[in-house]
């Protein structure tokens, strides 16, 4: 058999409303998983540098574990561990008319604080990128902890922090088709569902593949424009607004950081 370009061809003009709700699953996934993985790592990332040791090292010890374990047995020990030892087990929840799965949950949830280890390390540095001195005459000033945080550290931490970040919802986008394992219905699980029907393979997973680069591509240029935006200072012309800053973007042909994983 060679390639069905018919089948390709509508398949990718013409997903279908099961595809396109598998892309909004897949999107909507990614994004609580990042939200999720973000406040575990402002929270632990600042126990890091806790003066407090028990606290410094039961962070590190959340960092070294969960970055040891692979992301699929994350998500099979939430879904499926958890319930076989009794601990406890997922179930279906309704809220306001619309039914969340508990393979969903548990991916969620599974993802979230796979996130929140390398969320962690990467506010840790962001925060240690914050030139000491900065911090010590904000305190000389008589502002508190808390002040200091928010006026003097977080403004300064963010440049640092939102490219590596950028760069991991890109990562956790595409790591979200593990889910399919414990059963969530995104992209990945309904083209293989698709695949044993059909038996077009080959062609699906290209579509697949599509899929997935398009969903990055437009990623990689929302992150550009937030990057520009940041470092709106350092550009040559004035760049003030979002508008701005993606024309700029777009006639730099400048590209994100490289993705570390």
């Amino acid at each position: 058999m060679g390639f069905d370009w018919a089948f390709f061809w509508e398949r990718l003009t013409n997903p279908g409303d099961l595809y396109l709700l598998a892309i909004g699953k897949t999107i909507v996934m990614a994004v609580l998983a990042m939200l999720l993985g973000l406040v575990i790592g402002v929270l632990v990332g600042f126990g890091r540098l806790s003066r407090f040791r028990p606290v410094a090292w039961a962070c590190g010890f959340y960092v070294w574990l969960i970055r040891g374990i692979p992301v699929l047995v994350l998500l099979v020990f939430f879904f499926s561990g958890l319930a076989a030892a009794g601990f406890f087990r997922f179930a279906d929840l309704t809220v306001g008319g619309l039914t969340i799965s508990a393979s969903f949950q548990a991916a969620v949830i599974g993802l979230g604080i796979h996130e929140g280890a390398y969320m962690a390390e990467i506010v840790r540095n962001g925060i240690q990128a914050v030139a000491r001195g900065q911090i010590e005459a904000a305190k000389s000033l008589g502002m508190g902890t808390l002040q200091v945080t928010r006026r003097i550290i977080l403004p300064q931490a963010t440049r640092v922090i939102v490219p590596p970040l950028g760069n991991d919802f890109n990562h956790i986008l595409k790591t979200t088709s593990l889910a399919s394992v414990i059963g969530v219905q995104e992209i990945f699980q309904l083209t293989e569902s698709m695949s044993a029907t059909t038996f077009k393979t080959f062609e699906l997973l290209i579509v697949l593949s599509i899929t997935y680069l398009v969903l990055t591509t437009v990623w990689n240029f929302v992150q550009g424009v937030i990057e520009t935006k940041l470092r709106a200072h350092e550009l040559d012309e004035p760049v003030t607004t979002w508008t701005q800053s993606a024309a700029f973007y777009l006639r730099a042909g400048a590209t994100p950081a490289t993705d570390r994983r």
